[in-house]
């Protein structure tokens, strides 16, 4: 009964371990894939002036041999909100996706934006940072009330 037990461990474990390899081959990237090829992964707004424009733009291009489809855009807040492209982007054209970061709040951000999509990379991450500052305060200069006489 041991030797029986013992065989059938060993077939098991053999056919897990055959089983995992050949999920690792059936997941090689497609040649074919839509592949993205980003300007820039990062935009530094910078330092900036409070309820400035917030919008910038992240641009891409298909270098793939299909059609890149945008499933969807999630940002790490929801103060950064991201606008995807509706139609798919050929290979070989170009693409944009526009983020706005609300910039009514005063100091530092670092926010990541999570592209969802049917390339070879199918979870593509770029990021937005920057200060926004506080308005500077008009200074009132006090005349004085001393008359001379």
């Amino acid at each position: 009964m041991k030797k029986i037990m013992t065989l059938l461990f060993i077939g098991l474990i053999s056919m897990s371990i055959n089983a995992q390899e050949k999920t690792v081959s059936e997941t090689a990237a497609d040649p074919n894939a839509p592949v993205f090829e980003f300007e820039n992964d990062v935009i530094d707004y910078g330092k900036i002036a409070q309820n400035a424009d917030g919008l910038r733009v992240f641009k891409f291009k298909n270098v793939g041999k299909s059609p890149l489809v945008i499933e969807r855009i999630q940002s790490s807040c929801g103060c950064t909100v991201p606008k995807k492209p509706t139609d798919p982007i050929m290979p070989g054209a170009t693409g944009e996706i526009e983020v706005k970061y609300a910039t009514n709040r005063v100091g530092g951000f670092n926010k990541t934006i999570t592209i969802f999509s049917n390339a070879t990379e199918p979870t593509k991450t770029v990021r937005i940072k920057g200060i926004v500052l506080k308005p500077e305060s008009p200074v009132v200069k006090n005349k004085s009330t001393v008359s001379s006489k």
